[in-house]
This record gives structure tokens, sequence and C-alpha cells, in this order.
């Protein structure tokens, strides 16, 4: 008979356990808590969406679009894609279930997505993110309340030190148009010594060309023309409110002119919380105004703004986590204390004590077990105590053991 071959875990996935699990639980668990103290409210949209979701909001001509989207065609012919990000299908879940009766909509949460690249430190193809947005709000200080949300969620995942805030705007739409145009005429007086990458760019998606990693394109783009040369008194009023809200709330932040976004509907306020700890891979939170997106999906203008940011990335800052533990542990002796101790650790459990009871061994192994989990108590059953009903409960911590009631259990090892 052949060996039957175990199938390996596709390139680019995880599987966790033990501490990595710990760490993704609690960054979580976290973002979960801080949100709510902002009230955010939980949203949950598909893990596939029509395809046009992805293509019309993320530009045909991004390379998630182009090179790193999962795409196939289903039994029914359409085409559908695993999202490569939340905004979209937040913003399409917004327009095709009348959500814009709630605006301003404040929403948030977190789960798996997917991007065919390649894996590296903290980068996976199917990775998972936290993300927050708030659509059907225009003023400055939904930009405000969304970055100082995103500190506080930082300081409390105490990952804060080592980690900037870059600020920038991209102005509203006519200093977009402006600032573009003259990009566009310094790039190409310069084209010569552009890399071929950014030569592509500058007919497509001239602002990337200011990001550039290539040490090619640095001098050029260093030279390009500044933003603030262009802003509409609107939208340096806009801006300054923003930088004035930030300091309002003691955040920190730092201007990067240089940081930009690609994509036509992403106006004003653009930033990034980057680390100097994990690398080239420097950013952990991110995110901008995305004013023009809900119009490209075909609904009426809408203003919104949004972050998101890497669960692994943030739990590789975190510090280890605790293991996790339980309070006591039920130890019976024969078979007439393991009946009876089904029954009592499940009234143990629904008072809200954590406890467990090790599926099989004698005395000492199961008491071995119990410091393993890191418990506080033993409850120990025999058929005396069973004929008493009683227990024996024992503090591990100093060895110190006493008779408890079983129906007093709860009370007893509640403190």
């Amino acid at each position: 008979m052949a060996k039957v071959v175990t199938p390996q875990a596709v390139r680019g996935t995880q599987d966790m356990l033990g501490e990595e699990a710990l760490r993704f639980a609690r960054v979580v668990e976290t973002f979960d808590r801080v949100r709510r103290l902002y009230g955010f409210g939980r949203v949950e949209v598909p893990v596939f969406e029509a395809t046009a979701v992805f293509a019309r909001s993320l530009g045909e001509t991004t390379d998630v679009v182009s090179k790193e989207m999962y795409t196939f065609e289903d039994r029914g012919g359409d085409s559908l894609t695993l999202r490569p990000e939340f905004t979209a299908g937040i913003a399409r879940a917004y327009l095709t279930n009348g959500w814009q009766q709630h605006a301003p909509l404040k929403v948030a949460t977190h789960g798996p997505l997917f991007r065919y690249e390649r894996p590296q430190k903290g980068r996976f193809r199917q990775f998972h993110q936290l993300d927050a947005e708030v659509i059907g709000a225009g003023e400055p200080a939904a930009d405000v309340e969304l970055l100082v949300f995103a500190d506080q969620l930082l300081r409390e995942l105490g990952v804060s030190d080592g980690v900037t805030l870059q600020l920038n705007t991209l102005g509203d739409a006519a200093t977009r148009e402006a600032w573009r145009a003259a990009l566009v005429k310094h790039f190409e007086a310069h084209r010569d010594a552009l890399s071929e990458e950014s030569v592509e760019r500058l007919a497509k998606n001239p602002l990337r060309i200011l990001d550039s990693k290539d040490k090619r394109d640095r001098p050029v783009a260093d030279a390009a023309p500044v933003i603030d040369d262009y802003l509409s008194a609107e939208a340096g009023a806009f801006f300054d409110t923003v930088r004035n809200g930030l300091d309002a709330a003691g955040v920190a932040y730092v201007r990067n002119g240089a940081l930009v976004r690609g994509l036509d509907y992403y106006r004003h306020t653009a930033f990034e919380f980057v680390t100097d700890r994990l690398g080239a891979q420097g950013t952990v939170l991110g995110g901008g105004r995305y004013d023009g997106l809900i119009e490209a999906l075909g609904g009426s203008h809408t203003p919104a703004v949004g972050w998101a940011a890497g669960i692994e990335r943030l739990a590789m800052l975190i510090d280890q986590p605790a293991p996790q533990t339980v309070d006591v542990a039920i130890v019976p002796l024969g078979e007439a204390a393991e009946a009876a101790a089904a029954g009592i650790i499940a009234r143990l459990r629904r008072a809200g004590i954590a406890c467990d009871m090790a599926y099989r061994g004698n005395m000492k192994k199961r008491m071995q077990k119990a410091d393993a989990w890191g418990a506080r108590y033993a409850v120990i059953l025999g058929d005396d105590e069973l004929a008493r009903g009683e227990a024996a409960v024992k503090t591990l911590a100093d060895g110190t053991q006493r008779p408890v009631l079983i129906d007093a259990l709860a009370g007893a090892l509640a403190g």
C-alpha cells in the first residue's frame, strides 16, 4: 500500500500555537477594548467579494490588482477575489446595505487578508489586520480621533517607544491636481535619471515616485515640488486643524512630505506609524482620508477616513505575554470521584473560575499537571471526602490544605 503523504501548509500561511497564538490574541483583545472606548462598533464583511470591488477601489494599474490578488472564477462564472484589504469591502457594504442612514459611521474589524507576494519577516500571503474607519464625516475631527485611537492602541500594547507618527497632507482635489501636474513636469524633465519602475509610474502613478526606495530616484524625488506650494486655503486650514488636534491630545508627530498615496480618491490626511525595530518593513499602522472612494464604487460623494495595522507585526513587537493559566486544578481519586468531578468542574466554570482537570493519571501525575498549569489551588476528591460532601483544597504556593464543603467550593475559590 502506498504511503500517504501529508500535505504541507501553503507557502505564506502560518499555524499558531503557544506563545505565537498568545501574542496574536493579545493584540486583538487590546484592539477590541480600545475601539470600544472610542465608540467604534464591530463590523463584519465577507472574505471574498466581486473582483470589481477591489479593481475599482484599488485601481487597475496598482501592483495589488495586477500582481497580488487571489482572483478566481466560481462555478457560476463570476469573478471573485479574496479580500486584499478591508476598506473596499466596508465601503461596498456601506452602499449596498443602506448604512448611509447611520452616518457618520464609526466601525472597526479584524481578520485575514490575502495577497500573493513574496513572504518575508512579518509578511504572509494570508495575513491579518486590524482596521478602523469613519465613513460619512468630512470634518478634521474624525482624522484626529482616528489618530489618537491609533496612538492609544500602540501605547496600551506597550510598543509606542521607538514608533514615530509620520504625517502629511495630500490636499483637496484642486490642490492634488495642481501638485500632480507640477510633479509630472518635474519628473519628465529628469526622466533619464529615473529608474525603469519610476518611468513606468510616471504615466500611471507619478506621486509614488516620491516614496521610491530606489537610490537612482532619490535625487530627483528629493528635489520635486512640495505640496505646500499648491495647498488651497481650505486644505491648509484642514491640515492645521488636524495638527492642532494632535497637539491638544498630546500625540507627537513628524511631518513627512514624501508620504503619499497614489490613488486619486485619497485626500487631505495621510499617515503612518513607523518603527525602527522591524528592519525595512517599518510601518506598523497606516491610513488616511479617502473622500473619493465611495464615488468610485458608484455612490454619492461621501467623505471617509481610516487606518489598518498588521497584527503579525504588532505581535512581534509586544512583550512576551504571560502564559495562559488556570486558577484551580481538579484532582479526582477513583471512579466515583471522576464522576463527581465532572459536575464540580462545570459548576466552578459557570461561576467564572478558570479550572481544568487532567483526563488521566494517578495523583502524582495530576498534581504535576496542576503545577504545569500554574494553578493556585488543587481540589482533591477521594472516596472519604465524597462521603462527607467535602473536597480537600490545597494551596499550591505553600502546601497548606483545608476541607471545604463541595457546595461551597465556588465561594471559597473565587477570592
